[in-house]
């Protein structure tokens, strides 16, 4: 069975309701990606940023001398309780949202984390416990399930349009992409390279557009090859730390799901092929879907047809942030439905963690 927690509400929700109050919003990491969650937020009048935390002073004075942030912190517990936030914006590397998250949850806030969720799904348990001890609200960044080819396979699901969906075939690939900042390399703070870094956005949003169908079993391997080396190939991102790199360059899995679905992921930093791959495919038993190209294939007055949609709105990477802080932001005032709530998040993270796990034991696992 679908869980139907996990989004099939209205797109249009969040954007319907009127404010009374702005939401008192604090970053907890202010690295690269806060600064595109400062960009998106700039739009939203919902939200007034009183704070942010950092534990690089260099993060914090450009969070001072650009953004206008007045009140910085290199503790979150001073900014919890100095500040006394309504919301805490989880920005940090992957081995530290659980800790940030539980925090600011004790701490009366609702949260909301980047991907992936946590390290673990028992990290992510303890995040959900956290929220639900404290009747706060709790979502993750997955940005993709607000893109508006993901909201089309959603309506034509829904619409009958796919019928019963059998497999979905996932790809985030890069010939040549490891990052060269961050500790995107180091697997003690990441829990893993490209599957749980960038697989993720491509596995949570087709998780969400086939009507996220429970896990139940996982398959896969990973291989090490060019990312712990010294490397002289010309890339876009070169002279990455390979010194410190422990995670994965090429990842596979298969992850099963209780209604008999299977889906497939492949998920590259750097692999051998022609070109950077981010796309998902479906097929169900009336019909078929292409992400990438926003395609919909179907059998219509005796031929095969594929259909697009005529108009779709913008798919700029930064809309996409201002709709799921949007989207989150309308649940902390106005209670409505949240599209990435802490159980979508586990639900990915027991995938991500199957296949790592069936990696090391070198046969399929179960997922409880």
């Amino acid at each position: 069975m679908a869980d139907k927690s996990v989004g099939t509400e209205s797109f249009a929700t969040e954007t319907q309701e009127k404010v009374e109050r702005k939401l008192r919003w604090a970053i907890v990491g202010c690295g690269g990606i806060a600064t595109t969650h400062l960009n998106a937020i700039a739009k939203i009048p919902e939200i007034e940023v009183v704070g942010g935390c950092d534990i690089k002073p260099e993060r914090l004075q450009l969070m001072r001398d650009k953004y206008g942030m007045t009140a910085t912190y290199e503790k979150w517990d001073d900014l919890l309780a100095d500040l006394k936030p309504d919301v805490i914006d989880v920005c940090t590397p992957n081995g530290v949202h659980m800790p940030a998250t539980v925090a600011a949850l004790n701490a009366g806030c609702h949260v909301i984390t980047e991907k992936p969720m946590a390290m673990t799904p028992a990290e992510c348990q303890m995040m959900i416990d956290a929220a639900k001890a404290n009747n706060k609200k709790l979502a993750v960044g997955f940005q993709f399930r607000y893109h508006p080819k993901t909201e089309f396979l959603v309506r034509a699901r829904e619409a009958g349009d796919i019928g019963d969906i059998m497999f979905v075939k996932c790809q985030a690939l890069r010939r040549r992409g490891i990052p060269n900042w961050g500790v995107f390399g180091q697997k003690a703070l990441q829990g893993g390279g490209p599957m749980i870094d960038i697989g993720v956005h491509i596995m949570e949003s087709a998780h969400y557009g086939i009507g996220s169908p429970k896990p139940v079993a996982a398959s896969g391997n990973i291989w090490t090859y060019i990312g712990d080396k010294p490397s002289e190939v010309l890339s876009h991102w070169p002279n990455w730390d390979w010194k410190t790199f422990t995670v994965e360059d090429l990842a596979i899995g298969q992850i099963r799901f209780e209604n008999g679905a299977i889906m497939q992921v492949e998920s590259s930093f750097s692999a051998h092929i022609e070109k950077d791959v981010f796309n998902f495919q479906v097929m169900g038993t009336k019909g078929g879907y292409n992400w990438e190209t926003n395609t919909l294939f179907t059998d219509h007055a005796g031929c095969m047809v594929n259909s697009q949609a005529a108009w779709l709105p913008s798919t700029e990477f930064g809309e996409l942030f201002v709709r799921k802080l949007k989207n989150f932001a309308s649940g902390c005032l106005n209670n409505t439905p949240l599209r990435a709530p802490g159980e979508a998040g586990l639900a990915v993270q027991k995938m991500i963690d199957g296949i790592y796990r069936s990696a090391e034991a070198g046969k399929e696992v179960t997922i409880d």
